[in-house]
């Protein structure tokens, strides 16, 4: 990291990324980790506000976004400064949750072996489900059901005025 951008950084921000270090993310917990990525997103979020702001300001002030680039140089540092951060305590949110799953995953598999219960294997895996009880895709929608309706009953006349070829 830029020494400059870290010097720039007040007490409680610099504290929060000293959080960010792999060694202290290591022995954080799911929950701690969770707290600490809400509380880098908030800064984040200030930092990216604050730059585009003061952004949108400054080019009425100078006339131009090119000319306006520089003049928020350091809010735009910072705000990329904690989206790395950011990236850096989602990765180990996401690998604590992984662990956490597999965690409670080998927990209700023992469970249900000490019961003596056969421990049921995924349905998907073993066969594919049948062709005609298969659920449908979900759709990605344009604007609304009619719009849609409209596209498809497009498709279908032109379909149709090319298969009357």
């Amino acid at each position: 990291m830029n020494q400059g951008l870290l010097n720039s950084l007040t007490d409680a921000e610099r504290l929060l990324v000293a959080e960010t270090e792999r060694d202290v993310l290591k022995r954080l917990d799911e929950d701690e980790l969770l707290d600490l990525h809400q509380r880098i997103r908030r800064v984040r979020t200030k930092y990216v506000k604050n730059y585009r702001r003061g952004a949108s300001a400054a080019v009425a002030q100078v006339g131009g976004r090119g000319q306006s680039y520089p003049r928020n140089q350091r809010d735009r540092n910072k705000a990329e400064l904690f989206e790395s951060v950011l990236a850096r305590v989602s990765r180990e949110v996401a690998t604590a949750a992984r662990r956490a799953s597999m965690d409670l995953r080998s927990e209700r598999l023992a469970a249900a072996r000490s019961t003596g219960g056969a421990v049921a294997a995924p349905v998907q895996a073993d066969r594919p489900a049948p062709e005609g009880s298969r659920r449908p895709r979900a759709t990605k929608t344009t604007g609304g059901l009619k719009k849609d309706a409209s596209t498809r009953a497009a498709g279908a006349r032109r379909q149709a005025k090319r298969d009357a070829r």
